[in-house]
């Protein structure tokens, strides 16, 4: 029995939850982690969608991630410029 080989984007799940938004990053953590358990019990198509989940989520929490660090240097520069 041959195996397809389904990336499971883990690497990016953690370092999105170290670096980023730890909440959405937990999700994708756990889509991750039932990437290769699908592919072990021959479900590839749920290993795709668990790998597509686990790449979006990664993605939003790059994305909150970065929208949380604009907001706060927003707000550092909003309250210098008052405090002159």
């Amino acid at each position: 029995m041959t195996y397809e080989k389904v990336d499971n984007y883990l690497v990016w799940a953690i370092l999105a939850t170290l670096f980023c938004c730890l909440p959405t990053g937990i999700v994708a953590i756990v889509y991750a982690a039932q990437v290769d358990s699908k592919v072990g019990a021959g479900d590839v198509a749920g290993a795709r969608q668990s790998a597509r989940n686990a790449a979006t989520w990664s993605w939003v929490s790059l994305g909150l991630g970065l929208l949380f660090i604009l907001l706060y240097f927003g707000l550092v520069a909003v309250s210098i410029g008052l405090g002159r």
